[in-house]
């Protein structure tokens, strides 16, 4: 017998939109799961993002955030729409959907109505804050949650430019929909002991604040606080990459250990003694002063003369990429990360390989991302037929 993926057999159903739900189906799909991906008339707003390469609404975040998944197309609004809905329900293990509570009542799915058709249906809601709270209802995309938890407050502290500022990423979006994917797994393994399905509520202010927190809590995390929140090596502005005669690079001595031997394999042992910098004590209340040197040594050689000693003494370190320069990387060359792949009407294009490998099962295969509606007829006539 054929060995199976990690989630082979399990489908998904899928009314989630733009990042933080369809990034946690996506992965979701990587392992194996059959991800049917529920979308209105007008098809999910991240169809719309980027150029597309042949077909609009096929945009480059759509191939990589869809991938994997069938799309069908339903008018929710109409009686037979919802029918079809309820039915394919019946054949879930997970029903995941972003929509506020009271629009998801409206569709009379909410989680109660849910579990009275289907008591074993993991039901996951994707929101943007926590239902006990006061923001609960409150729209929320991914700069929101950054103004909101702290983090775009952490970029002013490192660098003193005093305006808030966003993080160049949907991080956000992102760290949520991991939590979502762990919520599910852990949502399925409870089932199988218990034979229960469950309502998971995964909310992003919640699940960025604690992401966000976890160094930077810092001080505030004992009472009395012995320090202000904020995990200072993190938010010394002095902590960037550095500049050499021929380019920028990162190097991160963590340990004291290797803070030593920088300078000692760098030939400025000398600073150590003349800073009076002789304790593990010492250095750690001097970070700012032993980056600002760092700096200094580092700008006088180029960058392949710095990342060849490095290795050799073993201090992290890598030259600073652009984007471009990361899909150039030898290493995920070397480990198949990038893949060309061609999409039946989009041509070409870059499917990402997943970071994590089980070595008891075999990968999944990914299909390409979907044009709207593309699976409607082939799923309608599936629930026709008898389970």
């Amino acid at each position: 017998m054929a060995a199976s993926s990690i989630l082979d057999g399990v489908r998904i159903l899928d009314m989630t939109s733009v990042i933080f739900g369809p990034y946690c189906t996506a992965t979701l799909a990587e392992m194996g799961a059959d991800v049917i991906k529920i979308e209105p008339l007008s098809g999910d707003e991240i169809r719309r993002v980027g150029r597309p390469a042949q077909t609009r609404g096929m945009g480059p975040a759509h191939m990589t955030l869809n991938r994997g998944k069938r799309s069908v197309v339903w008018d929710l609004k109409t009686a037979r729409g919802k029918a079809s809905l309820v039915r394919l329900l019946g054949r879930c293990d997970v029903f995941i959907h972003n929509l506020r509570r009271d629009a998801i009542a409206r569709l009379g799915l909410g989680y109660d109505a849910v579990r009275a058709l289907h008591p074993r249906l993991v039901y996951v809601h994707c929101t943007g804050f926590g239902e006990d709270g006061p923001y609960a209802g409150r729209p929320a995309y991914d700069d929101i949650i950054q103004a909101a938890s702290g983090a775009a407050s952490l970029l002013p502290r490192a660098d003193g430019n005093p305006a808030p500022r966003y993080l160049p990423m949907a991080m956000a979006d992102k760290v949520a929909g991991l939590h979502a994917t762990y919520a599910v797994l852990g949502a399925l393994l409870h089932r199988e002991r218990t034979g229960s399905g469950q309502s998971v509520e995964v909310p992003m202010f919640e699940s960025f604040t604690h992401f966000l927190l976890q160094e930077h809590l810092y001080g505030r995390a004992l009472i009395p606080p012995t320090e202000s929140a904020g995990y200072p090596r993190q938010l010394d502005p002095l902590r960037q990459p550095l500049k050499c005669l021929d380019g920028y690079i990162a190097i991160a001595p963590y340990t004291d250990e290797r803070w030593v031997r920088f300078f000692y394999v760098t030939g400025h042992a000398d600073f150590l003694q003349r800073e009076k910098l002789c304790t593990a004590r010492d250095r750690f209340h001097a970070l700012d002063r032993m980056h600002a040197e760092m700096a200094r040594i580092v700008a006088g050689k180029p960058l392949r003369d710095w990342l060849m000693l490095f290795a050799e003494c073993d201090i992290p370190a890598s030259e600073v990429r652009d984007l471009d320069g990361v899909l150039a990387d030898p290493h995920l060359a070397a480990t198949g990360f990038f893949e060309r792949r061609t999409h039946p009407s989009e041509g070409d294009y870059v499917q990402m390989r997943p970071p994590v490998r089980f070595h008891g099962a075999p990968a999944a295969e990914v299909r390409a991302a979907p044009h709207l509606g593309e699976h409607s007829d082939e799923v309608d006539d599936w629930l026709q037929e008898p389970r």
